[in-house]
């Protein structure tokens, strides 16, 4: 008689389900909205206990009909069977509405050691602190999945994260693990625009008062004055104004000024050399002056009671 041989089969060790999803505000547990955790029914616990499956329990989501996928950790299990019970915000990464069939499995994830996260608005870089009021808000996260956008609520306001990148996985855990957090520029960020350099030259500064022309020279412009006050006739020539400049000061002063020795009359005009004077400095007679002290000589001028004496003796 041969005996047959046993064969023992190992318990299976994935936990895979399908459940209807609904938002965590249909259970009156918003305050779950702040984290990545889930509410399963007691079912899956009997199931997970079954199958050993290490603490923290960690798991997949997967959205069949938008191939999204995402990760979370559990916090209860107190939902009605068949269903269970997500944040909002992580209905809204998956593309889920109320009550689609959203596929769950168990996943082990290792620790992450870098995580760059984008925020949506420059408004979270407002805040006193980001950086210790990011540390509180990722305690109540167990996971972090690349291409999901996280919230964090702060001070009545909720702001979204991106995030970008994480390592050594594109998904990671966060329990108890320290992680560098690195912050890319926020989406609604611009870059202060560059000056464009001009290859014109600058315009020039005004000044507030309009600079005094200054102005241009030009030679023997003016009035000339007499010395007695009079104004000057106008010149003919400009050759005549040093001798009629000397004929005007001998009429304002009774006085001729002498010239290179010589003596002029007053109020003429002399050109040429002095061939008209004799040695002794006297102007010589002309022509016409000679011919007019003859005639003046040959009249005799009237004397009165002048003539022949006559008497009545005779």
């Amino acid at each position: 008689m041969a005996l047959e041989d046993e064969v023992y089969h190992d318990p299976p060790s994935m936990f895979e389900q399908n459940y209807r999803c609904y938002p965590v505000s249909f259970i009156e547990k918003s305050h779950l909205e702040k984290g990545d955790k889930i509410i399963m029914p007691p079912s899956a616990l009997d199931r997970l206990a079954y199958l050993q499956i290490d603490y923290p329990m960690l798991f997949e989501l997967r959205n069949p009909s938008a191939s999204k996928v995402s990760h979370c950790g559990v916090l209860e299990f107190v939902a009605d069977e068949g269903l269970i019970y997500i944040p909002y915000w992580m209905m809204e990464n998956m593309l889920l509405q109320e009550g689609d069939i959203v596929n769950v499995k168990n996943a082990s994830l290792s620790k992450g050691t870098y995580v760059k996260l984008q925020p949506h608005t420059m408004d979270f870089l407002d805040i006193s602190n980001p950086k210790a009021i990011l540390e509180t808000a990722l305690r109540s996260y167990s996971c972090l999945t690349t291409g999901d956008t996280i919230m964090v609520a702060y001070n009545n306001k909720k702001f979204y994260i991106d995030i970008v990148e994480t390592k050594p996985s594109a998904a990671i855990s966060i329990i108890e693990t320290d992680c560098e957090v690195d912050f890319a520029p926020p989406l609604d960020y611009k870059e202060p625009e560059r000056p464009i350099k001009s290859k014109a030259p600058p315009p020039p500064e005004v000044d507030e008062e309009p600079a005094k022309k200054i102005p241009k020279f030009s030679p023997f412009s003016g009035s000339g004055r007499r010395l007695d006050g009079k104004p000057a006739e106008p010149v003919a020539a400009p050759l005549a104004q040093p001798h009629k400049t000397e004929a005007t000061t001998s009429d304002a002063n009774g006085s001729t000024p002498s010239s290179s020795g010589s003596r002029k009359r007053s109020g003429k005009l002399v050109f040429g050399s002095n061939t008209d004077q004799d040695p002794n400095g006297k102007p010589k007679a002309t022509m016409k002056e000679t011919k007019q002290e003859s005639s003046q000589k040959e009249e005799p001028k009237f004397q009165a009671f002048t003539g022949k004496k006559y008497s009545l003796k005779n």
